[in-house]
């Protein structure tokens, strides 16, 4: 393709003769999201698989949103477990509500501009009913760096680690906000521990698996499933 030989004019605020450039739109492009990044050594960053950095590097500003989609392979429970997704009906339902095993699962994830953090919304068909949906929002502050709100003001502090070549996050304390104040969970009325882990698999194909893990009833809920990101 033939250039001409004379460059457009440009002002300092980014307005060429062939139109309008937004400084922001070539960092969104060539930068990408580096907050995730920051919550890491370099070496632990640099040990996850290229397809994983690419993912957690994706900057979603301007409205834009990522699609995955595929299957939960199996969600397992036991009848404390159960109970515990039940309750927490009353925060949103941040659980899976039911033992299932093959079926299709979609999530999405969209800048939430408020806070400047994550939207994540999960939809997980059953064999009967309306496909359950979870709604949570990750942002990026507290002592951790990272938190994850699941509504009605109750939330958790994550930390983030790397570990196998796989992208995890654990539970740091549960906390309540309420009439503008924060309160922090005692150990003893805490669900549990909480990992969410994030690998690589072929093709483009990622796996994520949940566990939690009381300290003594042991696992309460286990759920392993599949995603790709959904191409339009």
């Amino acid at each position: 393709m033939a250039h001409s030989s004379v460059a457009p004019q440009a002002s300092l605020d980014g307005t060429h003769a062939c139109g309008r450039i937004e400084i922001a739109d070539v960092f969104d492009e060539f930068v990408g999201d580096l907050r995730y990044r920051a919550l890491l050594s370099t070496d632990d960053w640099e040990a996850l698989p290229l397809p994983v950095r690419r993912r957690f590097s994706k900057r979603l500003a301007g409205g834009k949103t990522i699609v995955y989609a595929g299957r939960v392979l199996e969600t397992r429970m036991s009848r404390i477990g159960w109970w515990l997704a039940q309750a927490l009906r009353l925060v949103g339902a941040p659980l899976p509500l039911a033992a299932e095993r093959d079926q299709p699962a979609v999530v999405t994830v969209t800048e939430e501009i408020a806070t400047g953090g994550q939207t994540w919304t999960r939809l997980y068909a059953r064999r009967a009913g309306f496909p359950q949906i979870i709604h949570s929002a990750k942002r990026f502050a507290g002592p951790t760096g990272l938190e994850e709100y699941v509504g009605r003001g109750v939330g958790m502090a994550l930390t983030v680690h790397v570990m196998g070549g796989a992208l995890i996050f654990r539970s740091a304390g549960y906390f309540v906000q309420l009439f503008g104040r924060r309160f922090t969970l005692p150990v003893w009325l805490a669900p549990g521990a909480l990992t969410v882990t994030h690998g690589e698999l072929r093709d483009g194909a990622f796996s994520f698996t949940l566990d939690l893990v009381h300290p003594r009833v042991g696992t309460l809920i286990r759920q392993t499933a599949t995603f790709r990101e959904a191409v339009s």
